[in-house]
């Protein structure tokens, strides 16, 4: 699975343009603000139809209402064309010139690795949920269409609550029970061999201390439907669903001790490697060939230890695309960024719109 180029239009301070990659390292370098994560970000959502974003019109340049990226994707010595339109509230995926979801797009395609990972361990449970159902629902199309069901349901039943209308909960609990009860058992085998991954990934970036992650859960398969009955009279006093799947989080501890209070930045950007590295694990063994590594500020926070295993990563996929302020030693093609162009030292670009 290789990138072959990628367009964008409209897409925050990126050019209009059409840039090629090749097999093996491309590093992407250049000063701060130059358009390098902006890069990184535009083929990972082209790739997965997924962002980090909060909101789609932030992906918008100012002035403009729609932005638009395309990847063109080598899979097997045949060429899938990935398109991804998105505007304020909305986005439109293409595979080959038809609409779908973004579940029906190659779903190991791609890993992006970023300092922001570090968050996985200061932030909000909601960022690691989101980190493990985004990954449950690459490897499994059926948990992707149960965590939107599920979702769709609390958002329903939340707004049932705040009605007070006590009378239909029992329709809306079934349905809870059904698929969070589904949803929490994906999550428990899911996250036993994150774990394992995760902590041998963590030995081998030379951490003294042992990694550890445990899924804490608001209820069980077992008492959720009991558990709801329990807790409805606190339930119509929130107006809020206050137990199942969309509760639950992702506890990571070093040596037992909670890694959100006890980890140095170092340490925290050294677990969310772990992270990342043990989703590409899993990608890669459910797919059978490794994702697209992107890499975005390659040395943000890391020692050279650190560094060298994102060196060897890199060098151990087929393709990666690694940005930093410095150019990335071992790269079969360089760009210099420029506000929001990138110039190969290699290969040529491709101008013009997509």
């Amino acid at each position: 699975m290789l990138l072959s180029a990628l367009s964008t239009l409209h897409y925050r301070n990126l050019a209009d343009a059409r840039w090629q990659f090749p097999a093996g390292i491309t590093g992407i370098w250049g000063a701060n603000g130059a358009g390098k994560t902006n890069l990184l970000e535009a083929a990972y959502l082209a790739l997965t139809g997924l962002t980090g974003a909060a909101r789609l019109e932030v992906l918008v340049r100012r002035g403009e209402r729609e932005a638009y990226v395309r990847a063109d994707l080598l899979v097997g010595g045949s060429l899938s064309v990935l398109e991804t339109g998105v505007g304020r509230g909305r986005r439109s995926i293409k595979l080959d010139g038809v609409r779908v979801r973004g579940q029906n797009l190659p779903s190991g395609s791609a890993v992006w690795i970023r300092p922001e990972d570090s968050e996985l361990v200061y932030g909000a449970p909601a960022l690691r949920r989101s980190f493990l159902d985004a990954l449950l629902s690459r490897l499994s199309p059926r948990h992707a269409q149960m965590l939107s069901r599920y979702e769709r349901g609390v958002a329903q039943r939340n707004a049932a609550l705040r009605a007070g209308e006590d009378w239909g909960m029992g329709v809306w609990d079934e349905q809870l029970v059904t698929l969070g009860s589904e949803i929490m058992t994906l999550r428990r085998r899911a996250v036993g061999r994150v774990a394992l991954l995760a902590a041998a990934n963590h030995a081998r970036l030379g951490s003294l201390r042992t990694l550890h992650l445990e899924l804490i859960e608001s209820t069980t398969p077992e008492t959720f439907r009991a558990d709801l009955g329990r807790r409805r009279g606190e339930e119509l006093s929130r107006g809020a669903t206050v137990l199942g799947p969309h509760r639950d989080d992702l506890r990571l501890s070093l040596d037992g001790l909670p890694a959100a209070e006890y980890a140095s930045r170092g340490e925290a950007r050294t677990i969310a490697l772990a992270l990342r590295k043990a989703e590409l694990d899993l990608l890669q063994e459910r797919y059978a060939e490794p994702p697209i590594l992107l890499i975005d500020d390659f040395s943000a926070e890391l020692d050279p230890q650190r560094r060298a295993f994102l060196l060897a990563l890199a060098a151990s996929v087929p393709q990666a695309l690694v940005t930093g302020t410095d150019a990335f030693p071992g790269a079969v093609q360089t760009l210099l960024a420029r506000a929001g162009e990138f110039v190969p030292t290699e290969t040529m670009r491709v101008g013009g719109q997509p």
